[in-house]
């Protein structure tokens, strides 16, 4: 057996910083050095220096008033399956119906739209062109309703309105006379002139 091969038997102890000079590990300052932000706590991962003026912070756009660190965006207003069954005259449920019944107030609708979520059962079946949540979606088809989604136009359509385009008559522009004819025209101009 070799020195580098025994086991230890002796384990040190942790050194406790901070205990004073006569503790011998480490002094008053703990490993930290003498003063200053970083001898103190943890500096701040923003931070670039005391001048405010050219941080990143004051870079930033700044929103004043309440809802300074809300979201942007704006959700849409909710309506939930249970709330359609109002809609007992019609089968069409979409933004002009659930205005006329009173659901949602017309200015907030149609500046921010309206989403159906699955809450509740449905018994009538309801074609709603509105966007729906999966469950709501599940909801309203085994009802024997149907979910009218925007279609994205099909390549047909597409050929069609290029055929539209290519049938309107095409306007004639008069051609403007090339630079270069009009100066050889007017330098025999000058050179009949001075003979």
């Amino acid at each position: 057996m070799e020195l580098n091969q025994l086991p230890q038997t002796s384990q040190k102890r942790k050194k406790r910083v901070g205990r004073g000079y006569g503790s011998g590990k480490g002094g008053h300052t703990s490993g930290r050095g003498a003063k200053g932000a970083k001898a103190r706590g943890k500096v701040a991962l923003t931070f670039e220096g005391t001048k405010i003026k050219k941080s990143f912070l004051k870079r930033l756009p700044l929103r004043r008033g309440k809802g300074k660190l809300k979201p942007l965006k704006n959700k849409p207003v909710i309506i939930n399956l249970k709330h359609l069954e109002l809609l007992s005259g019609e089968n069409l449920v979409d933004l002009e119906s659930l205005i006329k019944v009173g659901l949602v107030e017309e200015k907030e609708a149609r500046l921010l739209g309206v989403k159906i979520l699955g809450d509740g059962e449905l018994k009538k079946a309801f074609k709603v062109a509105l966007p729906c949540s999966r469950s709501a979606e599940k909801k309203i088809l085994k009802a024997g309703g149907q979910v009218i989604k925007k279609k994205e136009k099909k390549e047909e359509e597409i050929k069609e309105e290029k055929g539209k385009e290519e049938e309107k008559p095409k306007i004639e522009t008069k051609k403007k006379p090339e630079k270069t004819a009009v100066k050889a025209k007017v330098k025999k101009e000058k050179v009949l002139k001075n003979e």
